[in-house]
């Protein structure tokens, strides 16, 4: 039998020949981390991020490892004396002087630190958190010692560009100036990118397998930015990070996150370096599981396709397997894919739901 980093290294063709199945992947919020948990008998460790519904990404790997998640996902950490202060409203500052309070689901942002951005100089005189700072790195030390010759390991810098401006300088804000081209826009853009990069490259420095960055390009119906802006506003400071995550290890494997209907960037994505797109996000223009593999099959591989919006949570039994096996049939065809639900699997799924998704995924993701 296969170890997880075998099974995943294989899938995406890293190693030669067929894993034993498709590898899946999954994260869970804190209510399914902490009932799974107690059912395993198993303390959860969390992992504070810089941003905070990354937390969930990074955290909780000894439960999903026993559930039978092949990779392991790590990130930097807050700040070892970063103590934030509750407010009266339930808001927070985080490192970045974001202004947060918990919704039902994910953060909201109440208040961005360079929403009065207008000038270069506004953007060199706002501190970005140390990328070096104490504590940043001891969970990833731990788990990378822990898990490193039987998991994949993924070093997470979501919030890493486009994202990371558009949380510190608020999303209408960012994109009429990047549509006016304001003079700040690039300063901005590449300080985010500078940032990112210094993380990933001491992820990389502490042995990580792969970095995955994240920013949302598409909408449930097409791009939120058109291919042109993508070409020449966040395209250059991509290309600079994924080639120096390269000359500092050439092995290491680029992966990026993005949500929405983005099918028509994914040519420049290649080009950039990305070698896995994640999440191939379902029922969104361009996405169908046919359209990707055959149109992008020989770019990349993929990781996700199962839907948590509608499916994971309210779909019917036969409605899930019918999808997963359609999605290993043709997105794991000839390896180059690992299966996920296309986000954090949210308390709306059962813990009953989840443990279901895993079998059928196991069951079903066999090569014969």
């Amino acid at each position: 039998m296969m170890t997880p980093r075998e099974r995943v290294l294989r899938a995406f063709k890293k190693q030669s020949g067929l894993p034993d199945r498709v590898p899946i992947q999954f994260d869970l919020c804190r209510g399914l981390l902490e009932h799974f948990g107690e059912k395993l008998k198993t303390p959860v460790r969390y992992t504070r991020n810089l941003f905070e519904d990354v937390t969930y990404r990074i955290s909780g790997n000894e439960i999903r490892t026993a559930m039978g998640c092949d990779i392991v996902t790590v990130g930097a950490a807050q700040h070892a004396n970063f103590h934030p202060e509750i407010s009266s409203d339930g808001s927070w500052l985080n490192e970045y002087g974001m202004r947060l309070k918990q919704g039902e689901i994910y953060v909201d942002l109440l208040s961005h630190p360079l929403a009065h951005a207008e000038t270069i100089q506004d953007i060199e005189e706002y501190s970005f958190p140390d990328p070096a700072a104490p504590g940043r790195y001891d969970d990833v030390e731990l788990l990378v010692k822990q898990y490193k010759d039987t998991h994949f390991i993924v070093g997470d810098i979501e919030v890493t560009i486009l994202a990371l401006a558009r949380h510190l300088v608020g999303m209408e804000k960012l994109f009429m100036d990047m549509a006016a081209r304001e003079d700040y826009i690039q300063p901005l853009l590449k300080a985010c990118a500078e940032f990112q990069t210094e993380i990933g490259l001491q992820l990389i420095q502490r042995g990580v397998d792969a970095i995955w960055a994240g920013d949302d390009f598409g909408s449930q119906k097409g791009l939120l930015i058109s291919e042109d802006m993508f070409e020449e506003l966040i395209m250059p400071h991509y290309k600079t990070m994924v080639d120096r995550f390269k000359c500092a290890n050439p092995s290491i494997i680029p992966i990026l996150h993005s949500d929405g209907a983005i099918s028509k960037l994914l040519p420049r994505i290649y080009d950039i370096g990305f070698e896995v797109f994640n999440p191939v996000q379902p029922g969104v223009p361009g996405h169908s599981p046919q359209e990707i593999k055959q149109g992008f099959g020989d770019l990349f591989s993929f990781w996700g396709a199962i839907d948590q919006q509608y499916l994971l949570p309210k779909g019917s039994d036969a409605e899930l397997r019918a999808d997963i096996e359609e999605k290993i049939a043709i997105l794991g065809k000839n390896r180059g894919y690992m299966i996920a639900p296309a986000h954090t699997i949210q308390a709306d799924v059962s813990p009953e739901r989840v443990e279901e998704f895993i079998s059928i995924c196991t069951e079903a993701g066999v090569y014969r």
